[in-house]
């Protein structure tokens, strides 16, 4: 229920995004899949991250259709499946980003590995933290590789960071 709601605000907060950068939630997180479904039938550019065994590091390849496109990335996480063409991460109008934690200031607290701290450096467009509402804290710690967001989107809220 909380990611039908979190969805429908989404959906209704950012409807001129063409080019949207998803992620595939893991099951502690919550489920913008719905959203993907819908932007990709209204023929939103969407994407997902994928891990680039070469470089060590995630890209971003665009879906077509989510019965054949989607395959099981290295670390157990839906990806674009290798057919998928990779579209570079300055090209997003908006880019969803799941986290254990978020604060006022749009600090994000990942699973330790940096690889979203590296998307969010790079991509272009608005970053958007999508977490449950426990998971929007006060303050949490940060170091100075930690990339920021925009806005964090809970289920009952949206906060605009504080600059």
């Amino acid at each position: 229920m909380e990611s039908i709601e979190l969805c429908e605000r989404l959906q209704a907060q950012i409807p001129s995004a063409h080019t949207i950068l998803f992620f595939a939630p893991l099951p502690d997180e919550l489920d913008v899949w719905p959203m993907l479904e819908t932007a990709l039938a209204l023929g939103t550019n969407c994407a997902l991250p994928f891990f680039d065994a070469e470089k060590k590091t995630y890209g971003a390849k665009l879906l077509k259709n989510l019965a054949t496109d989607i395959s099981i990335g290295k670390f157990g996480v839906r990806e674009p499946a290798a057919s998928c063409v990779e579209i570079p991460l300055n090209q997003f109008d908006l880019v969803l980003a799941p986290g254990m934690a978020f604060d006022l200031s749009g600090n994000r607290l990942g699973r330790g590995l940096g690889f979203y701290d590296r998307i969010l450096a790079e991509a272009s467009g608005i970053k958007c933290g999508v977490a449950y509402d426990f998971q929007l804290l006060e303050n949490i710690p940060t170091e100075a590789h930690d990339a920021k967001v925009d806005f964090i989107f809970t289920p009952s809220r949206s906060v605009r960071r504080k600059k």
